[in-house]
């Protein structure tokens, strides 16, 4: 189960809408060890895609190396996906690297950068296998 803050989701899915038509990811960082999302970390689209995001190594290294310096884990690694729903394409399985995050997706394909309904959906992926799990928004 994610335990996630309105205001982390917020600025998520405004991220999500800001970004679309291409795909938003970041990272919200908590404490080492704790599962808490308390830090969000948003991140460009080195792809700029709408189909496909990627992080940039060099912003990749640095945010690693702020992490370690804070303490911090990657808590929960989020993307949107701009005309499907929010589920891990076999692309996003075969990149999840971190076995202890929460792999949060947001669906902007009905509305696109507007207010309105959205899907948001958290999963485990853990060698390739993909578990969804409930979010819980406090």
């Amino acid at each position: 189960m994610l335990q996630i803050s309105q205001g982390l989701v917020a600025n998520l899915l405004a991220h999500a809408r800001t970004d679309h038509p291409d795909e938003a990811c970041g990272v919200i960082a908590g404490p080492a060890g704790s599962d808490r999302p308390t830090r969000f970390i948003p991140m460009v689209n080195a792809a700029r895609s709408p189909t496909f995001y990627e992080f940039d190594s060099t912003d990749l290294l640095k945010l690693y190396r702020e992490l370690d310096s804070n303490d911090e884990d990657p808590v929960v690694i989020y993307h949107s996906h701009t005309s499907t729903e929010a589920y891990p394409s076999r692309t996003d399985i075969a990149y999840a690297s971190e076995p202890f995050a929460h792999y949060v997706l947001v669906s902007t394909r009905e509305t696109g950068t507007q207010d309105g309904p959205y899907e948001l959906r958290s999963f485990r992926i853990v060698d390739g296998e993909v578990t969804e799990e409930e979010i819980v928004i406090t």
